[in-house]
């Protein structure tokens, strides 16, 4: 039993990612990388938050550490993996969730999944550069594979960093895997309408001012908490502007500090 605890232990901190410890941190602050991305952008961020906060980040299958593990095939696959190394961590103290584009469903569907199965939900959920799950049908066309030139070309219609590594000669395979593995689950991720709200917690979009993402109302529907959204100079990538990841981890921090009066 002690070597299946252990075991158990392993997986989870290959799928949390948690660079700053603190142990006697009030909250705990859960990241979800955007498509194509890894864990250690927001797990750095631990550095940067007060000690009251603790922040873990998501690694996804096929990446990092798990670059010998197959790809998830669907969105239910990565919100059941998340969940299950998840449980063992925010149980104990107040949680909330932070997702960039992608990141955003999945940690949508983390917070739905949570709360239908074991009653626990985030006390915030702060979603960035990304239409309301239901909005995006329209959006996507659901189930169609993309070409390495139909990639390339919505890469650089989202822009941001992500600009250099396309000009690059030696754009690495590795990477048009990642991007296609993800971009098939954001394609094949569908999500009706809710006839009511799934969520209660106060939910807060981040959006770049130039980002092709534009319509974020529809969030609304999804919580019967409040809904605010907030502009940010840049593009889909907004976010890697200094000043503005400064901006968004300073207001996640006075949103789970205020929560306590």
């Amino acid at each position: 039993m002690e070597n299946i605890g252990k075991a158990g232990t392993a997986r989870d901190e290959k799928v949390v990612n948690c660079l700053y410890p603190k142990p006697d941190a009030i909250f705990r602050l859960i990241c979800f990388p955007w498509a194509g991305g890894g864990s250690f952008y927001f797990a750095k961020w631990g550095e940067k938050m007060p000690d009251s906060v603790e922040v873990h980040s998501i690694r996804l299958a096929g990446r990092e550490c798990r670059s010998e593990e197959p790809f998830a095939t669907d969105m239910y696959q990565i919100v059941e993996e998340t969940v299950c190394a998840l449980l063992p961590i925010i149980q104990n103290k107040p949680f909330a969730f932070f997702g960039h584009s992608m990141g955003s469903y999945i940690a949508f569907m983390t917070a739905q999944h949570l709360k239908e199965k074991y009653k626990l939900e985030p006390m915030h959920l702060f979603v960035s550069s990304v239409n309301a799950p239901h909005a995006m049908l329209a959006h996507h066309q659901k189930g169609k594979a993309m070409s390495d030139e139909q990639l390339h070309s919505f890469l650089l219609r989202v822009g941001g960093t992500q600009m250099d590594v396309l000009n690059d000669k030696d754009f690495p395979e590795y990477y048009i895997h990642i991007m296609k593995a993800d971009m098939h689950i954001i394609t094949n991720y569908i999500f009706k309408a809710p006839s009511e709200p799934v969520l209660s917690c106060d939910l807060t979009c981040f959006l770049g001012t130039e980002d092709i993402v534009k319509d974020v109302k529809a969030w609304k529907d999804v919580t019967s908490g409040r809904l605010d959204t907030l502009m940010r100079p840049g593009n889909h990538f907004y976010i890697k502007e200094p000043a503005n990841e400064a901006f968004v981890r300073n207001y996640i921090t006075k949103c789970l500090e205020l929560s306590m009066f």
